[in-house]
This record gives structure tokens, C-alpha cells and sequence, in this order.
């Protein structure tokens, strides 16, 4: 697997690193990738921790395979490679990570956690993180792909990769890899209707005015009790989830904040909200935090994450967030 590209000052102090040897030095060359193959295999992966381990696993299965890079390719690419077929061993032997199948979507994934956005790249060369390839619904719709057809559309899609980069990395013919890119793309357009899927065209960072609106409402709803505002706040076609419980299902907005109510929220003792704006996936998102009667502090309860169309909530899915530091989020206020 070549790039047609000269010796690199990033390959050049890696190779010198391997050959001395030196676990420290070695640390240094690699670590500025961290964030990029974070959220690489978060993607295939879907789920924080697994991505962090996998991460670690790739570092440790470059230290054992440095004598064998020789600079042909970039750096970059050679740990990509790594930390792709790291994640297809990891799935191989999971059989809690049976792709959902297509046909079944209104079937949330089980182990899905959120990305803190603190994590990833800073580095715009690195990034490669349009917003509509870390958004729920993408990673959602990514984990109903077979592990091998996930990593193809993943090279090729969101990262760019040449059909023929792809194959040599994972071990593919060019043929085979551009039938499952076919295959992908149609299941992607399937599970993502109306979405843009230009994954590589340039796509905004940035929350709108109404996605900021949104979360801002929700959350004055919940620290007011106003269940009338928060109703009128979601659309009457709303998909909601809360992870780490099974399914996803659309409601509409008054059975949906009156199955919150039976449920006890909004009740006494659990009617004292405080919240944070805040994003995930790059998605707006409400941290809330629930004071109890013998509790002199607010405690971090959810982080939902909100899809807003035209101002108001469609998609909803809440994570329980406590005992997850990596979120960024203060543990009490």
C-alpha cells in the first residue's frame, strides 16, 4: 500500500523511533494520531469505550509490527489500516455486535454511547469529521452494515480512500470492494432519508440559531415543570430512545411526555431539573441535572441529544450519564 508522496518529516521520525527502540519516543510520533483513530473506530465501533480500547490496542499492535513500516505510505495510513482490522477482529468475536438488521429500523443499537465532541480532532488535516458523519443517526445507520461493508464505506466514503487503497488494506479485490460500496450506499440511503450524503462535501461545525433555541426551551421547560411547553417544544412524529434500554420508538408528543410523567419524572422528587447546554456528536444536546429532596446539590442525571427540524425536537435520544467523566460535564452544580 503506497502513496504517491515523498518521505514525510511524520514518517521519517517514526521509522527513527522504531529503530531506537524507544517505547517514550515512540509515544510521541503516534499520539498526535490519537484523536483521528478515536474517532475512526468510534464509527465502526459505536461505543466510547470500546473506541478508546481499540485505540490503545492499534498503538500496541504498531509498536509490535514497526520494523515493517518502511515509509511507503503515510503514517496516517498505515495506522488507519491497523485501527480498522483492529475493530473487525473486536467484532469478529462479539456476538453482542450482530449488525441490526436494515429492515428493522425503528431497533436502536444497545451499546451506543455518545462521542464527546473535546475528543475530537483538532488538527482540520485530521479530522475528517463533517458533522453528518458523527451524528447519532449516522452512526446508527453505519452499525446496520456488515463489519467488512462498514470498513469499505468507511474508507472510501467518509475518509476518501481509493478503491484500490482500501482493498490492499483489507485484504480485498478492487472488485470487491466497490460491490460492497454499492451495497453500503444503498442501505445508507435507506436508513438516512432526506439526509445530505455527500459525506466528503464541507459541512458546518457550527449549531444553528434554532438548534440553539431548541435546547435552550427544553431545558427552561424542565427547570420550570412546564410540561405544556416542553409537549408543544417536540414534533408530534418524534423518535425517542433512552440507552441503554432496547428500542426506539416514534410517538407522538403528548403520549410521549406522559409516559416520562408515569414513569416518575416530573414528580415530586424528581422534579427539581437544572440543566447545560451543551454538544454531542457535534448535535445539540441538554445535560440535566436532578436536585433530591436530601441532596443540597444538583446531580448529573441524562444528556439528551436532540435532532431539531424547523425548531422543534424529531429525534431524541437520552443517555444516562452518570460515572461517564469522558463526557466533559460537571458531576454536580
Amino acid at each position: 500500500m503506497t502513496d504517491a508522496r515523498p518521505l514525510g518529516t511524520d514518517e521519517a521520525a517514526f521509522i527513527a523511533a522504531a529503530r531506537s527502540g524507544d517505547t517514550a519516543r515512540f509515544a510521541v510520533v503516534t499520539e498526535r494520531h490519537r484523536r483521528a483513530l478515536q474517532t475512526h473506530c468510534y464509527r465502526m465501533l459505536a461505543n466510547y469505550d470500546d473506541a478508546q480500547d481499540l485505540t490503545q490496542e492499534t498503538f500496541l499492535r504498531a509498536w509490535h509490527k514497526r520494523e515493517s513500516f518502511k515509509g511507503h505510505a503515510a503514517l496516517r495510513t498505515w495506522l488507519y489500516r491497523i485501527a480498522t482490522n483492529a475493530c473487525l477482529d473486536f467484532l469478529e468475536k462479539r456476538n453482542d455486535r450482530t449488525p441490526v438488521p436494515a429492515e428493522l429500523p425503528g431497533t436502536e443499537i444497545p451499546h451506543l454511547q455518545p462521542y464527546p465532541d473535546l475528543m475530537l480532532p483538532e488538527d482540520p488535516q485530521d479530522s475528517v469529521v463533517a458533522r453528518e458523519t458523527i451524528e447519532l443517526a449516522f452512526i446508527v445507520a453505519v452499525q446496520r452494515l456488515p463489519p467488512r461493508q462498514r470498513a469499505v464505506f468507511i474508507l472510501r466514503d467518509v475518509l476518501g480512500w481509493p478503491a484500490s487503497k482500501a482493498a490492499v488494506a483489507l485484504e480485498l479485490t478492487v472488485a470487491s470492494v466497490t460491490s460492497a460500496l454499492q451495497r453500503a450506499r444503498v442501505t445508507m440511503r435507506e436508513q438516512l432519508p432526506g439526509r445530505r450524503l455527500d459525506w466528503r462535501s464541507p459541512a458546518t461545525h457550527e449549531l444553528t440559531n434554532a438548534e440553539r433555541g431548541a435546547v435552550k426551551s427544553y431545558i427552561d421547560a424542565h427547570e420550570r415543570n412546564d410540561l405544556d411547553a416542553l409537549t408543544s417544544l417536540l414534533r408530534d412524529d418524534l423518535r425517542f430512545a433512552m440507552l441503554p434500554d432496547p428500542g426506539t420508538v416514534t410517538t407522538t408528543a403528548k403520549d410521549a411526555v406522559d409516559g416520562w410523567v408515569s414513569g416518575g419524572l416530573f414528580q415530586p422528587g424528581h422534579d427539581d431539573w437544572r440543566g447545560i447546554t451543551t454538544t454531542v456528536n457535534r448535535m445539540p444536546a441538554a445535560a440535566l441535572y436532578l436536585r433530591t429532596p436530601d441532596d443540597p446539590r444538583y446531580r448529573l442525571f441524562a444528556v439528551a441529544v436532540l435532532h431539531v427540524v424547523d425548531g422543534q425536537i424529531a429525534e431524541l435520544t437520552g443517555f444516562e450519564a452518570a460515572g461517564k467523566p469522558w463526557l466533559g460535564l460537571p458531576p454536580a452544580l
